[in-house]
């Protein structure tokens, strides 16, 4: 079989090989570049000052992946390396595929404490896959670059927002405050309450009163008993300098009395509405208290929030840090030219010696007896082999044709003889 389809053997080995050649110089080579990233833990113990950016690591690591993957970035980064500058036929969304294939982020998982997985990453590989070996480096170290600023970025700003938030919400709870304070002055004012508590200073104001006029009555009764006591004996001048004296001091309590009966008469006129006094003071006390409650879990919080900002600005959190920076690869990892080319000879050969053996098979000869036997069951007497020259001249080829036509003629004429 090798000999008689040697050819088309030769052709298509001759035709691999070629083609090996040639998808062996157009492959390029590829580098890796790996940077190792560890997540450290915060040097301050959580129980002592717990830091207020909350979630797991590797949800925080899984929204910076995100961030770094999507168009924009890709596309700053792409044009500030001159990442696939070579082909010049590609679109920018291609070449945008093309680095998000190109690079890989992988975290490891840190050992657990008990049963519970916490979700917290201990080291984080940033692998990047170019055509050069110093483009590999540059592109896995400023991914790297990008996570770190990334994330230290995202833990101060989540530790600004939550500090500002409750700074609002303790500024709106003091203006509530004030503003509350302002309407019960306001309502102190209109119902004649200047004085803290006035209505039960009002109530022992009129029990001083009620005293003070009992004792004036006392004083009359006196007065008019002195009166009917003075001594008619004596002379009229005196008597009469004597009732003048009483009169004008009975005159003096009955003054006094009704003064501070009217006085009386004034309170309690305006203790009459205590009831409703009573009840807006209670209820401008329970928002007041309400207030100040709020005012100070808000405080607490807030103070909280301080503490974690002071935390993530003095670097003092949970933070990023280089333990295997990315360098410049030796080898490429794809395959060597040499090896592509004595891998597709090799495949050339085989495909050779197949393409072969299946035109045999669309053309089934006996060949040799042993074939003859295998194939049919029978021994055949004689085997005669092929005769032809190797090289047939064209004078030898008319010669041939012409006995051959000779032959042809002969038994046409037996046969016209015959009939």
């Amino acid at each position: 079989m090798t000999r008689r389809r040697l050819g088309v053997i030769l052709f298509v080995i001759i035709l691999g090989c070629i083609a090996s050649l040639y998808w062996a110089m157009s492959h390029v080579h590829l580098y890796t570049s790996s940077e190792v990233i560890q997540v450290e833990q915060p040097t301050i113990n959580d129980e002592l000052a717990r830091s207020t950016v909350e979630g797991s690591s590797a949800r925080r690591l899984q929204l910076i992946q995100q961030q770094l993957m999507a168009r924009g970035s890709l596309q700053q980064i792409i044009d500030e390396y001159g990442i696939y500058d070579n082909l010049v036929a590609l679109k920018p969304s291609e070449k945008i595929n093309l680095l998000r294939q190109a690079v890989t982020i992988n975290g490891v998982a840190a050992a657990r404490e008990g049963f519970a997985d916490d979700g917290t990453i201990s080291v984080l590989t940033i692998t990047a896959q170019m055509e050069e070996a110093q483009l590999a480096r540059d592109v896995a170290h400023e991914f790297a670059e990008q996570t770190r600023a990334l994330m230290a970025a995202q833990r101060r700003d989540q530790t600004a927002q939550t500090l500002a938030f409750f700074q609002n919400q303790e500024q709106v709870v003091l203006d509530n405050i004030a503003a509350l304070e302002a309407e019960l002055e306001t309502y102190r004012r209109e119902n004649d309450l200047s004085v803290e508590g006035g209505v039960e200073f009002r109530l022992s104001e009129v029990a001083q009163l009620n005293e003070a006029i009992l004792g004036l009555d006392r004083d009359i009764i006196s007065v008019q008993l002195a009166r009917s006591q003075i001594d008619r004996s004596a002379r009229a001048s005196t008597v009469e300098r004597e009732e003048r004296a009483i009169d004008t001091q009975l005159k003096t309590l009955t003054e006094q009395r009704a003064l501070l009966d009217q006085r009386r008469t004034a309170l309690r006129e305006t203790i009459q509405g205590s009831p409703e006094v009573q009840r807006a003071l209670a209820d401008f006390d329970r928002r007041m208290e309400q207030l100040r409650t709020q005012l100070e879990t808000i405080a607490a919080r807030r103070n909280d929030a301080q503490v974690g900002f002071n935390l993530e600005v003095g670097a003092q959190g949970e933070r990023l840090t280089t333990i295997e920076e990315a360098q410049v690869p030796d080898y490429p990892i794809t395959m060597s030219k040499k090896k592509r080319a004595i891998m597709g000879a090799m495949a050339s050969a085989i495909l050779a010696f197949i393409i072969a053996w299946l035109l045999e098979l669309r053309r089934p000869v006996i060949r040799s007896a042993r074939q003859m036997q295998r194939e049919t069951g029978v021994m055949p007497v004689v085997s005669i082999p092929e005769l032809a020259p190797k090289y047939q001249s064209s004078k030898w080829r008319a010669m041939r044709e012409k006995r051959r036509a000779a032959g042809q003629a002969g038994r046409a004429a037996r046969l016209a003889r015959h009939s």
